[in-house]
C-alpha cells in the first residue's frame, strides 16, 4: 500500500499535500463543529453563552490533549508501515491500546469535568454563570469517551492512506451538530425545548455519530477492513500499551503546556479589562484558524517521518522534514501577510469597524494583530517542528522544550510586561510571540541536530 518515501523533492510535496489537504480540512470542519454551539447558544442570551463557553474551554482542552495521547498511535504505526509493508497485525494491536489508553483517559476527563463547578468557584467565576454551567458540563462530559476513541479513528485512518474519510465524517459532524442544536436547544420536531442542556445533548450525539461513522467505513473500506482494526479488542498487549504512552503521555503534556499559555493569557486579558480581552478574542480568531494549516502539515509530517524512520531512510526522513517545515512556514507568511495588509476586512466579518462604540476594541485589535502576524510565523514553525519529532518517536524532550518555552519566557514576559508597565494587552501578546519564539527555534535545533542526539534509526 505505501512506496518507499521518494526522494525527490516534487514527489515528496505531491505526497504532502495529499495528506496534508484533507488533513486541513478536518481541522477546519472540527472549529465548525464548535462554531454551531456559539450560533445556537448566543441566542440564548449572555450568561447561557458564558457558561457554555466556561465549560466548553475546559471540555475542549481536556479533548485536545487527550487527542495528543491517542495520536502516539500515528507514528507507531507508521514506522511499522515503513518497516514492513504489510504489518497488520503490528498495526492492529497499536490500535488496540491506543483505544484502551484513550478509552481510561477519557474517564479520568470525566473526573475532571465533574469537578468543573469548584475549578469555577475558585477561578472567581460568577455564581450564576457557575449554576447554569455545572449542569452543562455535566452532561457535555458524557462525549468524552466518543470524542476520543473517534480522535483516535481519525488518526488511524489517515495513517493508513485515507485522510479524506477523516474529513468528510467532520463534515457530517457539523450538519449532525447543527440539526442536534436546532431540535433540542429550541424543541423542534417534538422535541421538548432543553435550552443551554440541549446543546451539550447535542454535542454528545454528535460524538458518538462520529465514532459510529468511522466504526463503519472501517468495517467496510476495503483497504481498512483488512486491518480489521476493532477485532480483538480485549486482548493486552502490555509492551504496545507502554509504547503509546511513553509517545503519547509526551505529546499530551506538550498541547497542555501550549493551550495553557494561550488561556493564561486571556485571563490576563480579563484582568487588563474587558475592552482588551473582547480584542483578544478577535485577533485570536484569525490567528487560529491559520494555525490549522501548518498544524495539519503537522500531522502530515509525523506519518511521512515515520513512514521513513520505519524503513531507516535518513535521506527521505530529511526530505520529509524539508519539505514540511517548507508548506508550513510558506503558509503562514502568506497569512501573515493577509493580516497585515488587510485588517479591517477580516475584523469586519465579525464586527462593524466604522461603527463609533466599537472604536476601542477594532483600535487595540489592530494592535494585536500586527503582533499576531508576526508570530504566525513561529507558531507554524513550532507545530511542523514538534510534528516532526513525533515521527521520530521524540515526544519527552518537545515536552519539555515546550513547557519552559511557553511558561518561562512566554508567560513570564505576558505577566512582566502586560501588568507592570503601560503595554497592557499589546504587552500580553508579546510574551505570546516570545514564548512560541523559544519553542520554535529549539524545536528546529533539535529537528537540525536529530543525527548527533541519536535520534535517528542506527
Amino acid at each position: 500500500m505505501f512506496e518507499q518515501p521518494p526522494h525527490k523533492w516534487i514527489d515528496e510535496l505531491r505526497a504532502m499535500l495529499r495528506l496534508a489537504a484533507p488533513l486541513v480540512g478536518a481541522n477546519l470542519l472540527q472549529m465548525a463543529v464548535f462554531a454551531v454551539d456559539v450560533v445556537f447558544v448566543a441566542r440564548l442570551g449572555p450568561e447561557a453563552l458564558a457558561a457554555s463557553s466556561l465549560s466548553v474551554s475546559l471540555f475542549g482542552l481536556l479533548i485536545w490533549s487527550l487527542s495528543g495521547l491517542v495520536g502516539a498511535a500515528s507514528p507507531l504505526i507508521a514506522a511499522e508501515l515503513g518497516r514492513r509493508r504489510h504489518a497488520v497485525r503490528e498495526v492492529r494491536r497499536t490500535v488496540r491500546m491506543a483505544a484502551w489508553a484513550g478509552l481510561l483517559a477519557a474517564f479520568v476527563a470525566i473526573g475532571v469535568c465533574l469537578l468543573g463547578g469548584p475549578l469555577m468557584r475558585v477561578t472567581g467565576q460568577d455564581p450564576g454563570v457557575i449554576a447554569r454551567a455545572v449542569p452543562f458540563l455535566e452532561v457535555l462530559m458524557w462525549a468524552a469517551i466518543p470524542a476520543v476513541l473517534a480522535a483516535l479513528l481519525r488518526t488511524v485512518v489517515a495513517t493508513l492512506g485515507r485522510p479524506g474519510i477523516g474529513t468528510a465524517i467532520t463534515g457530517m459532524a457539523v450538519a449532525v451538530n447543527a440539526l442536534g442544536n436546532w431540535v433540542f436547544v429550541f424543541g423542534h420536531l417534538g422535541a421538548p425545548e432543553l435550552g443551554l442542556l440541549g446543546s451539550a445533548i447535542s454535542s454528545v450525539m454528535t460524538s458518538v455519530a462520529m465514532l459510529l461513522a468511522f466504526m463503519l467505513v472501517i468495517r467496510f473500506d476495503r483497504r481498512l477492513h483488512r486491518y480489521r482494526l476493532l477485532g480483538r479488542w480485549w486482548r493486552p498487549e502490555w509492551q504496545r500499551l507502554g509504547d503509546v504512552l511513553k509517545i503519547g503521555l509526551p505529546i499530551c503534556g506538550t498541547i497542555i503546556a501550549e493551550a495553557g499559555m494561550f488561556n493564561g493569557a486571556a485571563f490576563l486579558m480579563g484582568r487588563i479589562g474587558e475592552i482588551e480581552l473582547a480584542a483578544h478574542t478577535l485577533a485570536l480568531q484569525f490567528a487560529a484558524i491559520a494555525f490549522q494549516v501548518p498544524f495539519g502539515v503537522g500531522q502530515a509530517a509525523t506519518i511521512r517521518v515515520g513512514l521513513a524512520y520505519g524503513a531507516r531512510d535518513n535521506a527521505a526522513i530529511a526530505l520529509a522534514g524539508k519539505v514540511a517545515t517548507q508548506l508550513g512556514i510558506g503558509f503562514m507568511a502568506v497569512s501573515a501577510g493577509i493580516m497585515l495588509l488587510f485588517p479591517l476586512q477580516l475584523l469586519r466579518l465579525y464586527i462593524d469597524p466604522a461603527a463609533p462604540e466599537n472604536a476601542r476594541v477594532v483600535g487595540l485589535a489592530l494592535q494585536y494583530m500586527m503582533v499576531a502576524a508576526a508570530f504566525q510565523l513561529f507558531d507554524g514553525a513550532q507545530a511542523v517542528g514538534s510534528s516532526q519529532l513525533r515521527g521520530l518517536q521524540d515526544t519527552r524532550v518537545p515536552m519539555l522544550i515546550a513547557i519552559f518555552g511557553y511558561w518561562v519566557p512566554g508567560v513570564g514576559t505576558a505577566l512582566a510586561l502586560g501588568l507592570f508597565t503601560g503595554n497592557g494587552g499589546l504587552g500580553v501578546w508579546f510574551g505570546l510571540l516570545v514564548g512560541l519564539i523559544f519553542v520554535a527555534g529549539l524545536m528546529h535545533w533539535r529537528w537540525r541536530n536529530r543525527a548527533r542526539l541519536g535520534l535517528l534509526p542506527a
